[in-house]
Parts: C-alpha cells; structure tokens; sequence
C-alpha cells in the first residue's frame, strides 16, 4: 500500500524537466513521457509517469513472464521495466548471437520507492506507508531546487555497422525469401554506433525528447545502461480486461511548408505499398491477440490512422481485444512479443531471417519499456527511434530499420532508416 501526495503546479515544465534530471541520478529509473492533449486516439492517460529508486527489482534470464507475473504478485504495486527482444529465444526455440557491445540484461523490472504522476498541472507523489508526509515535503523542495547538468558531449562520430552496399545485400536476400514464398514481410534493422563517447544521458534524452515530442517517449537507467527513446509507437496496453495494440508501418517526412506537408501525409494514407506493410501486421496483431482474447472480442478499432509528429508523419492501426478471464497479464504479453511491426510476418520465420541476415544483437531495441499499476494494469511502448548507451564501456547504440515487401525498394529503405535516424544523430551532435 502507498500514501498519496498532491500538488498543483503552476510552472509545470519545469518541474517536469527537474524531475526527470533529479530521477536520472537513481541506479534504477524510469521516466514514461508524452502528452494527453494531441492524437487523443493514443489512449494516453498520463503526461509524465515516473518510478524512482528501487525498494526491490527483478533480473531474469529464464522463465522471464512467470517470474514477472509473480514478482508483482508478491508486491501488489506499481512496476517500471522492460522486456528486450532476446526473450524471443524463451518464447520461441530462437537464439541471439550477434555483436553486442551494450549487454543489457533480458528483462529488468523493479518496485519504485517514489511514483510520480503527472496529468496537465497536477502531480501525485505515491509513496510507501513508512515514509513520514514531512519527507515528500522536503523531496518537492529538492526535486524543485535540482540543478541541471546541460553539458553537450561536443562532436562525436557516427559509424555506421554495415555500409550502403552491405545493406542493400542483405535487404536482396530477405527480398529474395519473399519471393519464394517463406515469409511476407520482415523488418530489417542496422545499426549506427559512437564508441568512446561520454555521454550526459538525461541531456541526450531531453534533447531528443525536445525534437521528436512523441507520445511514448522513455528514459530507462538500469545501473549503468541507459536507454533515451523517442517511440512513436505503443506495444501493448492492458486497462481493465481491454488489450490495445497499436502497430506503426508507414512513414513520411515533415515539411515546413503547409502545402508540401499535406501532400506528404496525403500520400503517405493512399499509398498501396504503406498499407500493404499496414495491414499485415495489423493481421499478425489480430492473430496474436486471439490467443488470450475472449470470444469475438478482437477488433480493428482504426486502420490506416495517419499522426503527425515534429519529424515525421506514421500510418498507426489500433487493435483490441478483451483479455480473456482467468488469464494471468503476463500471457498477453507474452503472446504478443516481439511486435509484429518489429519482426514480420509469418513471425517465426521473419526472426530466424533476422538472426541470419542481421549483424548486430538488438537487446533492448525492439523490445519494450513500460509499467504495471498495483491492479494489474499496464502500458509497453515500443523501443525505437532510441539512443541505447554503456557508460562503463562508452559505447552508444542508434539502430534503425523499417519493413521490407515484396514490392519494397532497397534504396528507399535504406533512405527511409536515415530519416528515422536524424533526430538522434543531430541530438548527437555528430560531425
């Protein structure tokens, strides 16, 4: 059980901002980040959800959802965590086995001493019962008083894993795979990378925070790993007994002029090749959810949706479903993961692909970070458009990707991913 604290700020922003650098100090912390203003078909409940300092956490390297489902059994309270996409190897008879240089833990969960809630100008401070309401007084106080670290990293350079060349190779043999008939569609992924980088992660986060302003923003430190996300894009989320999956594929750029942009996101709806890749893992989404839905309760509540963000228009399907009764939260993630929007599809098969063709182990990126309420409720984004960071070996990850189709153009993926990753490179600095 937990008592509860409210404060009604008028200078919200920058509370928010020192919260974020205040929780950035923790070994353990989360903070979930988006807006409940815009795109209202996001279900966004929260503006800003923050778990800091650990009372317990939980590591797992095997039998991960079980154990996920009994810790938080056994604390009845809120959790903030992630799910990498090396968990496909317990869900599936997968393996990971390619370079990784940010050796993230499988799974991280843990039980926050400090939840903070923030809708519009109101904050709700969750606290543990032993905690006297004069501390929360004086933890306002330091929270509102915290200096900033703003320190820039300079100029750093990014490399890129695989050249143009490679990439385009590697795309061919997937493209290949399709049209053989072993699967339909696959998200192929690379990765840029900074080594020997001291990075400010909190800096590097509010920075790309600042230039993306997406709905399902994240920073995650799990002692010293640190991811910085700017996600777009939901996994799963979980209120009441209604499951909501929302499955991006489809891109374009902004642009400064009005009329430029509405053709961009004009184009973006009426294009066969978007909807194609759109519809599929709205498919994949519906199969998935099935597994642990009530009867006749799986529904596609908006196709071909088109949000805009500071950079980029997406084409965003909505999936939902009713959780069937008697089945435990963790099945429905685990039924669902790895998204269909980050593998393809058949699923198994596009992943087995991935292993073989990809040339670096995704980790983290791919898989999802979020929270579990006391009740059981629960909201997972998807990790992309996302800074992956070692401080001990100062080693930065940027991986991008985007879906490949029968009728998919090598060249244009291979565009499309330097898009996605612009933000982060000039959140980088890079030279």
């Amino acid at each position: 059980m937990r008592q509860t604290a409210v404060y009604n700020i008028s200078e919200i922003e920058f509370f928010k901002k020192r919260l974020t650098s205040w929780a950035s100090q923790f070994e353990q912390s989360a903070v979930l980040q988006g807006t409940t203003d815009e795109n209202s078909g996001l279900y966004l409940k929260y503006d800003m959800l923050v778990g800091v300092d650990a009372l317990d956490e939980l590591f797992s390297e095997k039998d991960s959802f079980n154990n996920l489902f009994n810790f938080h059994y056994h604390k009845q309270d809120w959790l903030f965590g992630y799910i990498s996409y090396d968990l496909k190897n317990e869900i599936e008879d997968l393996k990971s086995e390619n370079l990784d240089f940010l050796n993230f833990p499988h799974l991280h969960f843990f039980q926050p001493k400090w939840v903070f809630e923030i809708i519009d100008d109101q904050v709700m401070i969750h606290f543990p019962t032993n905690v006297e309401r004069k501390e929360i007084q004086l933890l306002f106080k330091e929270i509102m008083h915290f200096e900033l670290k703003d320190t820039s990293n300079g100029t750093v350079s990014v490399e890129a894993r695989i050249s143009k060349e490679e990439y385009i190779e590697g795309f061919k043999k997937l493209q290949q795979h399709i049209f053989r008939g072993d699967i339909y569609e696959v998200n192929y992924c690379q990765e840029f990378f900074v080594k020997n980088v001291d990075l400010n992660p909190i800096t590097v986060y509010q920075n790309l925070y600042n230039v993306s302003k997406p709905p399902f923003a994240a920073f995650y430190r799990c002692q010293d790993k640190h991811l910085m996300c700017a996600s777009p894009e939901r996994f799963l989320k979980k209120d009441s007994k209604m499951l909501i999956s929302q499955p991006i594929k489809g891109t374009r750029k902004r642009s400064a002029k009005v009329d430029e942009d509405n053709r961009l996101k004009n184009e973006l709806l009426h294009c066969p090749k978007e909807q194609s890749e759109n519809v599929m893992i709205v498919d994949l989404v519906r199969n998935d959810l099935s597994k642990t839905a009530s009867p006749l309760s799986v529904k596609v509540q908006e196709l071909y949706g088109i949000y805009s963000f500071p950079q980029v228009h997406q084409m965003i399907s909505t999936v939902i479903s009713e959780l069937e009764e008697n089945i435990p939260w963790t099945e429905a993630i685990r039924h669902t993961f790895p998204m269909g929007s980050m593998t393809g599809a058949p699923k198994i098969s596009a992943m087995q692909l991935i292993e073989k063709i990809e040339v670096f182990k995704r980790g983290l990126y791919s898989g999802a970070v979020g929270f579990v309420t006391p009740d059981s409720n629960f909201d997972f984004n998807v990790v992309i458009r996302s800074i992956l960071y070692n401080s001990t070996n100062q080693y930065a990850s940027l991986p991008v990707g985007s879906a490949i189709t029968a009728n998919a153009n090598p060249h244009d993926e291979y565009d499309e991913c330097y898009l996605k990753a612009k933000a982060m490179m000039e959140v980088l600095n890079a030279g």
